[in-house]
């Protein structure tokens, strides 16, 4: 049997103070989520972040850099996700465009606000992408090899 991750993008976006994040209907209830989502057959990482902020924000976003890789197996479940999270800035949002199948809304939050509702969050690394964010960590996007 050949095990595979979940492997996903995430989206790390810090505007005046306030960090996007959207707001979703989730087998456990509504919870809070950085705009993230999986890998698409012949996408790079950086054109899926893009996609799926897009997608579940109706933001352009640009990506600037790598802030991390996280490694989580889900405690209830049988999956284990391979998170590259990336931050970057957005322009552009299109007001009229249709959110993501789930996505309730875009939401833009202090990090207080952040870490009052961690009862409400997807995982635990929507918390720790942002504070690593807030820590610094910045890598450049050199940093990944796609090949084509």
């Amino acid at each position: 049997m050949v095990w595979k991750p979940h492997l996903t993008v995430a989206a790390v976006i810090e505007r005046d103070d306030k960090f996007l994040l959207v707001e979703e209907e989730t087998d456990e209830g509504i919870r809070f989520n950085q705009p993230a989502g999986h890998l698409e057959y012949g996408e790079s990482l950086t054109e899926a972040v893009i996609r799926e902020a897009l997608e579940e924000t109706a933001y352009a976003f640009t990506p600037r850099f790598l802030v991390g890789i996280y490694h989580w197996p889900h405690p209830r479940k049988d999956i284990t996700y391979l998170r590259f999270a990336f931050a970057g800035e957005v322009a552009g949002h299109d007001a009229g465009r249709t959110l993501d199948t789930g996505i309730i809304g875009a939401r833009w939050l202090s990090l207080d606000a952040i870490r009052a509702s961690a009862d409400r969050h997807r995982s635990p690394m929507i918390l720790r992408c942002i504070e690593d964010w807030r820590a610094g960590k910045r890598y450049p996007l050199e940093l990944i090899t796609h090949y084509t």
